[in-house]
């Protein structure tokens, strides 16, 4: 199958355009059509409906649109494998999620780097979904999670224990409700701990899934939410962010989720890193 068709669906579905699509891909529209038309007639369905407005996906095109995204990454990963740098052996591929990167993911993927110089590291961003999709079809190896993926071909681990501690850009005690409150979500587990906690009806006017945005905000606008301490230790040391006194602190868990194929390659997947707290759990 021709893997410039797949690459172009793709864009097409991007884009939503058939003109958008030929300028990103600095081609013409009728390239496009045509690369779409050999795809068409490969798979015997028609897999987008086309018009002058636009560009949709057909049922037959829902269909295929993951497959067509994993034989995409598919490719690029082979061709880096391929070449990679001289005196690199492995590839590394790690599925990490947006709020697990900062000051946690980045710390161990450095740590690899230094004691695995034989190793190239990738470093995809996505949730749950896409990393158990990913980890299935052979294209990462492990993945970082706020939830372990459990499958008879992957292992998991707790890759860290941390405390979720409010702070505020203004001093302050703890109240029943707060307009200036952020709520950042950290998964099920969290939000229910919260509504237990703080069983109010009023609901957060500004909400974020990833705590480095929420931070970043409340920096610029003011506020308060809840934050990893690690992540918020050095604000709080420098008086720009302060402890709200009186506030219910919460446990939140990650976990290394990793192919057992993968085992004997990246053996140091399974090994504990200093400050994190490891559990293995299957």
């Amino acid at each position: 199958m021709n893997i410039t068709a797949i690459q172009t669906f793709l864009c097409v579905v991007r884009t939503r355009n058939l003109n958008r699509a030929a300028e990103v891909l600095n081609i013409t529209q009728s390239a496009v059509s045509a690369r779409l038309d050999t795809l068409d007639q490969a798979l015997g369905a028609r897999l987008l409906n086309r018009s002058r407005k636009g560009a949709s996906l057909t049922k037959e095109g829902f269909a295929f649109l993951e497959q067509a995204e994993i034989i995409t990454r598919s490719w690029e990963n082979a061709k880096t494998r391929i070449s990679l740098p001289h005196g690199v052996k492995h590839l590394f591929s790690l599925a990490c999620d947006a709020g697990l990167w900062t000051g946690m993911g980045e710390r161990w993927i450095e740590d690899i780097r230094k004691s695995h110089s034989e190793t190239a590291v990738e470093i995809w961003t996505g949730g749950y979904v896409e990393a158990q999709s990913w980890l299935r079809s052979g294209l990462c190896d492990a993945a970082l999670l706020p939830e372990p993926v459990h499958d008879p071909m992957f292992a998991n681990r707790v890759f860290s224990t941390d405390r979720l501690v409010q702070v505020a850009t203004r001093p302050r005690r703890s109240l029943h409700w707060h307009a200036d409150y952020i709520y950042v979500d950290y998964g099920a587990g969290f939000r229910t701990e919260h509504a237990r906690a703080w069983p109010s009806e009023e609901t957060a006017a500004l909400s974020f899934s990833t705590p480095d945005w929420a931070l970043s905000h409340m920096l610029a606008h003011g506020g308060s939410a809840y934050f990893p301490e690690y992540l918020v230790r050095d604000l709080i040391d420098e008086g720009r962010l302060f402890r709200v006194e009186g506030s219910v602190c919460f446990t939140r868990r990650s976990y290394l989720t990793y192919r057992l194929d993968r085992e004997e390659r990246f053996a140091w997947m399974s090994y504990e890193v200093a400050g994190f707290e490891q559990t293995e759990i299957r």
